[in-house]
C-alpha cells in the first residue's frame, strides 16, 4: 500500500516536452507480522523515477528498492505509449526482476510476497487507468491534442523536497531506459540547487590545502577532493548548522566509491539517525549496566602497527544468550554504538599522536569457545541488526578484522552474517583457524609483539573478562 513520498529531484526542459520527477516512496507491504518484526521495519522505501516525454508521447516509470538493498534487489519498469497505428489506443508494458541474496532465512516467503505484490500491482495498474479515464470523461475531456513546442521563460530547474499526498493513481514500477539524454538529466540532478558548488568551479574554495590533506585526510585525487568539497558545501546549504568533519564525510564518499549522490543520501540518513537517537552525546550519557562490565568480553587495547586503535572481542567466551536475555537488544546495540563512537574519538587522538591520518581501527575477534549455543536465534537476530546499523552509520571505520581460532561451527555463523556485510568490508577480513595466527602472515605482521595478548601466546596481559556464562 502506498503511504506517501518525498520529491528528491525534478527536471523540466525549456520547451516543456520533457518532465522528469524522482521521489522516495514509502510503502506498507502486506507481509506477515513475524517477518516484519524480525526484519525490524514497518515500512519499506523505494526510489521511483517518472520520465514524461510529450514529444515522443511516452511515460516511463522505473523504481528500485532502497530498504534491504544489500539483501534483496528489486527493479521494476513500466511504460505507457500511444499506439503507432491507432492513436485511440494506449499501450502499456510492465516488467520486474527480483534477486534475493539473503533474508534471515525467509527467502521463500519474501519471494512469495514479491510475486503477490507484483500481480496486485499489474491488476491495480489497470484499475488506475480506468479510474482516470472515467474521470476525464466526466470532465468532458475526450481528446488530448498532440504536443506542440512552447517557449517557457520561467523554466523550472531546481531540486525540491516536499511532501506529497497519498495517491492511488501511482503504482511502484521499475527500471528502464531513460527518455532523455543523460547529459540533460544529470546536469540538474548533480547540481542540487541554483547555488550548486558547480557554479563556483575554479575558485580557491574548490581546493584544500595540500598540507591539510596530507595531515588529516590522506591521499586524494583531484576528483575525490572536488567531491569532498562539493558534498560539504551541499550539506552546509541543506543543514544550516553543524555538519560532520571532513574525515567523516570522506568515509561516506569512500563507502560509495565517491558517487556523490549516493554518499550524500547515505550520510543524510545517518545524520538524521544520529539526531533522532542523540548519538552525538552517547559517550557522555551512556552508562553501561553492571552486567556489561561483568560479562561483556571486549575492550580497547593499544594500537596496531599502522597506528590504528585496536579493539579485542573474545566472542567465543561471551554468553550472548545471557546478555540478550538480561539486557535486551536495544541496550546491546547502544553499547556497540558507544564502542564505535569511542573508536572515532581514538582515531582522532591517534591522528594527532602519529602525525598522519588514522581514520579506522583494527578489530581482533577471538572465537575460541564458539559453539552452537552462540547460534541462538534471538542472539543472531540481534547481531544482524547491530551489523546493519553499524554498516549504515559507520562506513569505512573498520580498517582490518582479524578473526582468530575459528572453530568448525564458524562457517555456519559466517553463512548467516556475511550477506549483511558490505563487499568492501568483507575484503578487510583475515580468518585464521587453529594456531595459524602464530605463523608467518599471522598476528606479528599486524600487531607489535609486545602488545599481543597473553591468551594468544603474547606477553601483554589483557584485562578482558574471561567469563563463559553467567552460571559459571
Amino acid at each position: 500500500m502506498f503511504v506517501g513520498s518525498d520529491i528528491t529531484s525534478e527536471y523540466k526542459s525549456e520547451d516543456g516536452a520533457i518532465h522528469i520527477l524522482e521521489r522516495r516512496c514509502k510503502l506498507d507491504v502486506d507481509a506477515p507480522r513475524l517477518l516484519k518484526k524480525i526484519a525490524g521495519v514497518d515500512y519499506i522505501y523505494f526510489i521511483q523515477k517518472n520520465s514524461l516525454n510529450k514529444q515522443e508521447r511516452t511515460l516511463k516509470i522505473e523504481a528500485h528498492n532502497e530498504t534491504f538493498a544489500n539483501r534483496v534487489v528489486i527493479n521494476e519498469f513500466c511504460c505507457y505509449t500511444v499506439h503507432q497505428e491507432n492513436e485511440d489506443w494506449t499501450c502499456f508494458e510492465q516488467s520486474a526482476s527480483l534477486d534475493i541474496k539473503s533474508f534471515f532465512g525467509f527467502e521463500s516467503t519474501v519471494e512469495k510476497i514479491a510475486m503477490k505484490q507484483y500481480a496486485s500491482s499489474i491488476k491495480k495498474g489497470k484499475e488506475i487507468i480506468e479510474y482516470y479515464l472515467k474521470q476525464l470523461e466526466e470532465e468532458g475531456i475526450t481528446y488530448v491534442p498532440r504536443w506542440t513546442p512552447t517557449v517557457n521563460t520561467n523554466v523550472e530547474k531546481t531540486v525540491s523536497v516536499q511532501k506529497l499526498t497519498s495517491s492511488p493513481a501511482v503504482a511502484i514500477p521499475g527500471r528502464g531506459d531513460a527518455v532523455v539524454k543523460e547529459e540533460h538529466v544529470n546536469k540538474d540532478l548533480i547540481a542540487g540547487s541554483n547555488n550548486s558548488p558547480d557554479s563556483v568551479s575554479g575558485t580557491p574554495e574548490d581546493k584544500l590545502d595540500a598540507d591539510y590533506i596530507e595531515r588529516y585526510l590522506g591521499d586524494l585525487t583531484p576528483l575525490q577532493e572536488s567531491c569532498l568539497i562539493r558534498l560539504r558545501t551541499r550539506l552546509q546549504e541543506a543543514h544550516k548548522g553543524k555538519i560532520p568533519k571532513d574525515e567523516h564525510i570522506l568515509r561516506f564518499l569512500r563507502a560509495r566509491d565517491f558517487n556523490m549522490d549516493k554518499a550524500r543520501e547515505l550520510l543524510c540518513q545517518s545524520l538524521t539517525w544520529r539526531k533522532q537517537h542523540k548519538v552525538d552525546y552517547l559517550l557522555e550519557t551512556w552508562t553501561p549496566p553492571q552486567v556489561l562490565h561483568d560479562y561483556y568480553t571486549g575492550g580497547w587495547h593499544h594500537h596496531d602497527k599502522d597506528g590504528r586503535p585496536l579493539y579485542i572481542l573474545r566472542l567465543g567466551q561471551m554468553d550472548t544468550k545471557g546478555l540478550v536475555r538480561a539486557l535486551g537488544e536495544e541496550a546491546l546495540l547502544r553499547h556497540v554504538l558507544s564502542i564505535n563512537e569511542e573508536g572515532l574519538r581514538r582515531c582522532e587522538e591517534n591522528t594527532n599522536v602519529f602525525g598522519r591520518p588514522i581514520s579506522s581501527w583494527t578489530c581482533l575477534v577471538d572465537l575460541e569457545g564458539l559453539n552452537m549455543r552462540h547460534l541462538w536465534r534471538p542472539g543472531v537476530k540481534a547481531l544482524l541488526r547491530i551489523i546493519e546499523v553499524v554498516e549504515a552509520n559507520y562506513p569505512e571505520t573498520l580498517g582490518r578484522l582479524l578473526i582468530l581460532r575459528a572453530p568448525r561451527v564458524f562457517p555456519v555463523l559466517w553463512t548467516l552474517v556475511s550477506p549483511f556485510i558490505d563487499d568492501n568490508t568483507r575484503k578487510k577480513f583475515l580468518i585464521y583457524a587453529g594456531n595459524d595466527y602464530q605463523g608467518p602472515g599471522g598476528l606479528v605482521d599486524y600487531i607489535d609483539k609486545e602488545v599481543i595478548p597473553d591468551f594468544l601466546g603474547g606477553e601483554c596481559v589483557v584485562r578482558i573478562h574471561n567469563t563463559i556464562s553467567f552460571d559459571s
